[in-house]
């Protein structure tokens, strides 16, 4: 990557980084269009190339780019002495709403990347994907799983958990009148639901 990238205003720099982020979110790397980019961009094909090089320099960049900045937003939301694990859930959704006020598509794209298959972005970014699955996984592991023992297997409960934020995501980030405070605060009331379930709350 051309590092005049962040010689860019702001502006111009997530203007380009949220046209990829959506295009390559909608579509895995394979069927990611260049085209499709640099018109969400409103800039010209050579001006992505000059700063990225290829299809596989920016693929490569934007994940690099958000791995960082979720686990950033992440350091900032989440306690590292917090056990309980519906209010681990609350900080780290809390670190993900500050993520897509900037950029909306960041975790979509993350979380697809993490599943990619095509054999030359995931070469591309298999050091750092790993790098980060391992530090998502340590929040994770922090929380205390052993309160949910009368409740039933904690693995499910998680799951459960997973499967409710995932749905309302999917669900109000559809909606004409969405914002990430209102889809924050709709997590929120299904996990005050699922802590009340488990006698949590």
């Amino acid at each position: 990557m051309n590092d005049k990238f962040f010689d860019l205003k702001q502006e111009k720099q997530d203007r380009m980084i949220n046209a990829a982020l959506k295009v390559f979110a909608g579509s895995g790397y394979k069927h990611a269009s260049t085209d499709d980019i640099v018109k969400e961009a409103g800039i010209s094909k050579g001006l992505l190339f000059h700063y990225f090089g290829s299809k596989i320099g920016l693929y490569g960049f934007l994940f690099d780019y958000s791995a960082r900045f979720m686990l950033l937003e992440l350091s900032r939301e989440v306690s590292r002495s917090e056990l309980d694990y519906f209010e681990l859930v609350r900080q780290m959704e809390r670190a993900r709403m500050q993520v897509m006020k900037l950029y909306p598509y960041m975790q979509q794209f993350l979380n697809l990347a993490m599943r990619e298959e095509n054999a030359e972005a995931a070469a591309r970014i298999e050091e750092k994907r790993e790098d980060y699955r391992e530090r998502m996984r340590a929040y994770s592991m922090q929380a205390d799983y052993s309160v949910f023992a009368p409740y039933g297997d904690s693995d499910r409960i998680v799951r459960l958990t997973e499967y409710a934020i995932a749905g309302v995501t999917q669900e109000m980030t559809k909606r004409y009148d969405f914002t990430p405070e209102k889809l924050y605060g709709e997590i929120c009331v299904y996990l005050d639901m699922l802590q009340r379930m488990t006698g949590r709350k």
